[in-house]
C-alpha cells in the first residue's frame, strides 16, 4: 500500500510539473525558459518548484484567466519595487496572453496611487524597454 501511495503521489507531482511547464510555456515562452535554464547550475530543484507551485497550482486555477493573472502580477511586482527582472518577464507575459501596451501602461500608472510615484516610474521604464525590444524584434 505504501508503494501504491508513493506511485500516486509521484503521478500527482508529475502532473503538477507538466501542468506548470505547459502554463509557463504559454505565459512566458522563451523568457520563462531562460529563467529555468539560468537555474540549472545553481538550483535545479528551484526550477521544479517554479513549475509546480506558481504555474502548476496557482496559474492553472480556473477562476481567473491568464490576462487577469498577469494584470495582478504586473501590479504586485511593480508595487514591490524590488523585482525589476521579474517585472520585465511578466510585462512580456502580459503581452503574450493578450494585454495591450495601453493596458499594461494603465496598470503601472495605477500603481502611483498605491505604491508611489517611484514604483510607477520604475515600472513604466521597464515597460518602455519591453515595448522597444518587441518593436525591434519585428523589424
Amino acid at each position: 500500500m505504501t508503494q501504491d501511495m508513493t506511485q500516486a503521489e509521484h503521478a500527482t507531482e508529475q502532473t503538477r510539473r507538466e501542468r506548470g511547464k505547459q502554463a509557463l510555456d504559454r505565459i512566458d515562452g522563451a523568457a520563462g525558459q531562460k529563467v529555468i535554464d539560468s537555474l540549472a547550475e545553481i538550483a535545479p530543484d528551484f526550477a521544479t518548484y517554479l513549475f509546480e507551485f506558481p504555474f502548476g497550482d496557482i496559474y492553472s486555477r480556473p477562476r481567473l484567466g491568464l490576462r487577469e493573472r498577469e494584470i495582478a502580477t504586473v501590479a504586485a511586482l511593480a508595487a514591490m519595487g524590488t523585482a525589476q527582472p521579474q517585472l520585465k518577464i511578466h510585462i512580456e507575459a502580459g503581452l503574450n496572453v493578450g494585454l495591450t501596451r495601453e493596458e499594461i501602461t494603465e496598470v503601472l500608472m495605477q500603481m502611483s496611487v498605491y505604491a508611489g510615484f517611484p514604483a510607477a516610474l520604475n515600472g513604466l521604464a521597464i515597460a518602455k524597454e519591453v515595448f522597444a525590444e518587441r518593436a525591434s524584434d519585428r523589424v
